[in-house]
């Protein structure tokens, strides 16, 4: 763990890393809702002759979802739709996702943020999704850690993830500088957008990927699942 560290502040030359907030981000992370999220998507776009499969979804989980759909539509019809075409499809998925049985909590997430809470950081939520009723559920399963003002959707920022900026917006919510930020990520986009971002970024492999991937997008630190986090915790804060 502390050669983690010792790497993370080579890579940003900050003198020190003292965590104070931890952002997390929500599908895969906080919730189990990504096998839902992958149905989804591959029903949705089928209905707009969009052929879009399982690796597709996890690939692209993260980005803004209007982002990828206007990336997918331009790769497979060869044509730029407006933003609002986007989100008309977008809005499709949207309600095919909340016909979908509703996904759990990650086992260990609540007790995670119990611990954090318990250390005095903030906790602030960074999502590519603007799903309202996701975004409900953060404030409702989470309630005692989690509120509106520190959650951040795809519809605060203009360039989602891989882009810094959803963490960044972030840190300032939160009142705090990169060396200062844990970002907990579970997608490639994700990470990349926490290590733009100078954040000690933690990748928890919770899907299919395999973890060299979450490493190669530059997570500081990869760890199997939620509940490993969660057990390490103490570890991180020393």
């Amino acid at each position: 763990m502390q050669e983690a560290f010792k790497q993370y502040l080579q890579r940003t030359a900050f003198g020190q890393c003292c965590p104070k907030a931890v952002l997390f981000d929500m599908d895969g992370v906080l919730i189990n809702s990504m096998p839902n999220h992958a149905v989804a998507w591959q029903r949705s776009m089928a209905t707009f002759n969009i052929h879009m499969t399982a690796a597709d979804a996890y690939a692209t989980e993260g980005a803004r979802g209007i982002d990828t759909i206007r990336q997918m539509v331009k790769v497979q019809q060869g044509r730029d739709i407006t933003l609002d075409e986007a989100q008309r499809m977008y809005d499709v998925k949207t309600r095919m996702f909340g016909e979908m049985p509703r996904a759990e909590v990650m086992a260990g997430a609540y007790e995670l943020m119990e611990k954090i809470h318990r250390d005095g950081l903030t906790i602030c939520v960074v999502t590519g999704s603007g799903q309202r009723p996701l975004i409900q559920r953060l404030t409702h399963d989470f309630a005692p850690f989690v509120d509106e003002q520190h959650i951040i959707t795809a519809y605060d920022v203009t360039r989602g993830k891989p882009n810094p900026d959803p963490y960044l917006m972030g840190m300032e919510r939160c009142g705090v500088e990169p060396w200062q930020t844990i970002v907990v990520e579970n997608a490639p986009l994700g990470v990349r957008a926490g290590h733009a971002a100078k954040a000690f970024t933690i990748g928890v492999n919770t899907g299919p990927l395999e973890p060299q991937m979450l490493a190669d997008a530059g997570a500081d630190l990869v760890l199997g699942s939620m509940n490993e986090l969660c057990q390490r915790w103490e570890e991180i804060t020393l």
